[in-house]
């Protein structure tokens, strides 16, 4: 069977770190202001936290029913992520499910990457994700899978992941960071649900009972959850051509 690999652990330190410098000499007046403005406190936050500033790698999952946003960190390969801070998601749209066409007003549920630093964005900054990847793009509409999928600020959504201006203020820091240190692929997972929270898990077995696409999907992404939880570190997770997700090493 052949496999898409979406991630190689996270994306090693490459030798792009001189190209990454010139893309941040070259930042907006928007993004420099941020920078000044956040950039200390983080410093500060990760002293508190007794973390090394800055991060080389940064791994973002997200919790649909929980309506949180995770942010882990470490700086090399071999040790941990440690978990350095949590955002509330302050608006959701859709319901429990992946997004499988334009304008379902769903947030996607699977495995992404951060594709698009939007210093312009009209809900303040915005990181754009890979949506649709290789395993929407199997269930989703073929012709209207829908797109342009963003962890921003502000409060709407309709189908995005909204956490206030400065919450991702913070986090575009961060994100800039850990790619200037050399980070390609800044992995985000999006779950249904923390599987570990009981509370969540009963939102979602109603669905899951008469829905055995689902089940099995959802299956998939406590296969992924479960590993992280039990090592703190990502799998290499591949898609078959079935479109479903496989953890490849364990």
């Amino acid at each position: 069977m052949k496999y898409c690999v979406v991630f190689l652990l996270l994306s090693m330190l490459t030798s792009g770190n001189e190209l990454f410098a010139q893309e941040f000499k070259a930042m907006t007046r928007k993004e420099q202001l941020v920078f000044n403005r956040r950039e200390k406190s983080l410093m500060q936050q990760f002293q508190e936290a007794n973390l090394s500033w800055p991060a080389k790698q940064l791994y973002i999952r997200s919790f649909k029913q929980d309506g949180v946003l995770e942010l882990w960190v470490k700086n090399s390969l071999t040790e941990p992520f440690v978990l350095f801070k949590t955002y509330n998601i302050c608006a959701l749209s859709g319901k429990l499910g992946p997004k499988r066409r334009e304008g379902d007003k769903q947030v996607p549920e699977g495995i992404y990457y951060i594709n698009e630093f939007n210093p312009n964005s009209d809900y303040h900054f915005s990181l754009g994700l890979n949506y649709p990847n290789q395993s929407d793009l199997v269930f989703a509409d073929r012709n209207a899978p829908g797109g342009e999928i963003y962890i921003h600020g502000q409060c709407a959504t309709v189908g995005c992941i909204p956490i206030l201006n400065s919450p991702i203020e913070e986090l575009y820091v961060l994100a800039s960071m850990v790619k200037k240190q050399g980070q390609d692929f800044i992995p985000v997972h999006i779950y249904p649900i923390r599987f570990s929270n009981q509370q969540s898990a009963k939102a979602i077995q109603m669905l899951v009972g008469s829905n055995p696409e689902y089940y099995r999907f959802t299956s998939q992404l406590k296969d992924i959850y479960d590993y992280f939880e039990q090592y703190k570190q990502l799998p290499i997770i591949g898609i078959t051509q079935e479109g479903s997700y496989k953890i490849l090493s364990r």
